[in-house]
């Protein structure tokens, strides 16, 4: 396996249009990176880069010790899982595996060997004489992935490998890629715009919006710390909630949410900082940190909307015009029209300029 690295990396189209926009960060040997964001942002364009599907317009892409910016894909010893699978119809399962191996010369004896292995690990013995019209999309995509495993590359690529799968075949398929890049050590960059794929597979997460890198860490580290209010709303579900207004001092510290509403906010507890009174912020919380409050206490909003899932229950509430959504327990008793007094958890706030999105740090 290899490391991936990106210095200043741009694509730019021959209207002017910029794809990707000075991307830098590095893939570890053996890490799986994923890159996530809305349609258009830019993350399947950074996957062609590094792949050699798309010419890079500047900067410097390595694989390795090796620049391979003018190099052809063939010889950056990648492998590709592509989202529609592009699996050879008219092959068999052990052939749609070997072909690649073929083409490169390798033996009777070594292809089979490969092919073996990796049906064996992805489960695809008893499918190896099928071809793709007779499989499901959960065994198309694990033929996708074998045909990759085989050729033994340096780093595996993926492009929303699973966006053509059901949600229950998704959930299954994630576990298998998390498995496989555990017993396999390999580095792996994969590009999805599902936040979940992303929360539950990458080590690390780049996160896109119109081809520039908003923030790269850890995913519990991009959800407890997002740097912007892109990164917070973008990852988790349902979303962070959002107050615009402005902190004032009011009897105590309160969020002025306009039209005589104001939230009653715990500075300290809140890391609300003197310098931004009378500034226009927005507040963010996510819906586990809006709790019950007792009597006289918290905030009162108006259920909207109730959603009994099972193991949680989502309860969409409006404070004014302000939708919210809070997260409860899956026996919550409450019913649409009634009025819920529910309490922030002061020390789960996040505070950004409403202006900029950017992230305000009280220490800053």
């Amino acid at each position: 396996m290899a490391s991936v690295s990106l210095t200043r990396v741009r694509k730019v189209y021959p209207n002017g249009f910029v794809g990707v926009a000075d991307a830098t960060f590095q893939v570890a040997d053996g890490e799986l990176l994923v890159l996530v964001g809305p349609s258009g942002c830019g993350k399947s364009t950074l996957l062609r880069m590094i792949a050699g599907l798309e010419t890079i317009t500047d900067g410097e892409l390595r694989i390795g010790d090796r620049r391979v910016n003018e190099l052809p894909p063939k010889d950056r010893d990648i492998a590709m899982v592509f989202q529609s699978y592009a699996l050879y119809p008219h092959m068999t399962v052990a052939e749609n595996l070997g072909f690649a191996l073929k083409l490169r010369g390798l033996s009777k004896p070594d292809i089979a060997a490969r092919v073996g292995e990796a049906a064996a690990m992805l489960e695809l013995d008893a499918l190896l004489d099928r071809k793709p019209a007779a499989l499901s999309g959960g065994q198309r995509q694990r033929v996708a992935l074998g045909r990759a495993l085989v050729r033994h590359p340096q780093v595996f690529l993926l492009d929303e490998p699973l966006s053509n799968l059901d949600a229950k075949l998704r959930s299954g398929m994630r576990v298998e890629i998390a498995r496989l890049h555990r017993r396999l050590g390999a580095t792996m960059v994969y590009v999805t715009h599902d936040q979940i794929e992303a929360m539950t597979l990458g080590q690390r997460i780049v996160v896109l919006k119109d081809g520039q890198i908003q923030q790269i860490d850890t995913p519990m580290a991009l959800y407890r710390r997002p740097a912007n209010l892109f990164v917070a709303t973008f990852l988790g579900s349902p979303a962070m909630n959002v107050l615009r207004g402005r902190l004032v001092q009011a009897g105590g510290v309160a969020l002025y949410l306009g039209d005589g509403l104001r939230l009653p906010i715990d500075p300290l507890a809140s890391g609300v900082a003197d310098a931004w009174l009378g500034r226009e912020v927005a507040m963010g919380v996510r819906p586990e940190h809006l709790l019950p409050a007792a009597d006289g206490g918290g905030f009162e909003a108006e259920v909207d909307v109730v959603e009994p899932i099972g193991s949680e229950t989502f309860i969409n509430l409006r404070l004014g015009p302000h939708p919210m959504v809070a997260r409860l327990a899956p026996e919550a008793a409450v019913d649409v029209g009634q009025r819920l007094r529910l309490a922030v958890a002061p020390a789960h706030l996040h505070w950004f300029d409403a202006a900029t999105g950017e992230r305000l740090d009280a220490a800053g």
